[in-house]
């Protein structure tokens, strides 16, 4: 019989390959491969900040809730000023830095809140989020994860097009009448969300890389956008599949697995060219 913990992980890596196989190649079609890192540093900020609410309230849920609002809030930041003519990696350079500093502040906050508290279980979410566990994801995790990704998944679909049209030609779009502010921000948004969602399967630490690397191998291997995507939506979902049972037989984390595989691939289509 397969164990329950398998089960999630699997329906996990699912939604993870689904919603990152779609926003992978709009990553690297807009150039916001530096805007994971913002996103690093804000679901950091967001988690320390929803670990001392969790504390001073006794309800650890706020982690992930804080988490979210934090993250979303840094990205449109940054799609502010990158829309008030900044480059993109200006405006993540500058926001990212100061959120950067407010994680360290933060994590002093965290560290006098805790000294009052001798034992309060946060052991388990600081490893989910730096590292990702995804044989750790709970019933409610999976939930929360499923129903918030497929409400993502919606947005996504519905505006895929105009955001496949406002990374290639914003100029363009908004010379015809396209409403490029809000579709920036919406994009921006839905990464911001997408990152929050899923940082607890995938960590802190490779986020970054499984974001970034599946759009690019996709890309590499040419095509239409339609073959692109499609790419992009195979090695996700194979490689995430791939890690979880990969990781049940050699107790190896999967998330660091999964990014191995993927530099592994991508080094490979490196070498061919």
């Amino acid at each position: 019989m397969i164990p329950d913990f398998i089960i999630r992980a699997v329906l996990a890596s699912i939604t993870v390959s689904v919603l990152l196989g779609l926003l992978s190649p709009l990553i690297n079609m807009k150039g916001l491969a530096f805007l994971t890192h913002a996103i690093f540093h804000a679901l950091l900020l967001g988690a320390v900040l929803g670990m001392i609410l969790g504390i001073i309230f006794n309800n650890l849920a706020l982690v992930t809730l804080v988490a979210m609002v934090t993250t979303v809030a840094t990205v449109l930041l940054i799609a502010v000023i990158e829309y008030h003519g900044f480059s993109s990696d200006t405006a993540v350079g500058i926001v990212a830095s100061f959120v950067a500093g407010l994680v360290v502040l933060g994590f002093g906050i965290l560290y006098k809140v805790m000294a009052g508290r001798p034992y309060f279980p946060l052991s388990e979410n600081i490893v989910s989020y730096l590292t990702g566990e995804i044989f750790l994801v709970s019933t409610h995790d999976l939930l929360v994860l499923t129903s918030g990704g497929f409400l993502v998944l919606i947005v996504l679909l519905l505006f895929y097009r105009d955001f496949v049209y406002l990374s290639f030609d914003p100029e363009g779009m908004e010379s015809y009448g396209g409403r490029t502010r809000f579709y920036l921000y919406l994009l921006y948004t839905l990464v911001g969300l997408i990152g929050a969602l899923i940082v607890q399967s995938v960590g802190l630490v490779t986020l970054q890389v499984i974001a970034v690397l599946p759009g690019a191998i996709a890309m590499m291997l040419g095509g239409d956008i339609r073959r692109i995507i499609l790419a992009s939506l195979t090695v996700t979902l194979t490689i995430q599949l791939s890690s979880v049972f990969i990781a049940y037989f050699t107790a190896i984390p999967p998330s660091g697995i999964a990014t191995i595989i993927l530099g592994a691939v991508y080094g490979a289509l490196l070498m061919r060219r």
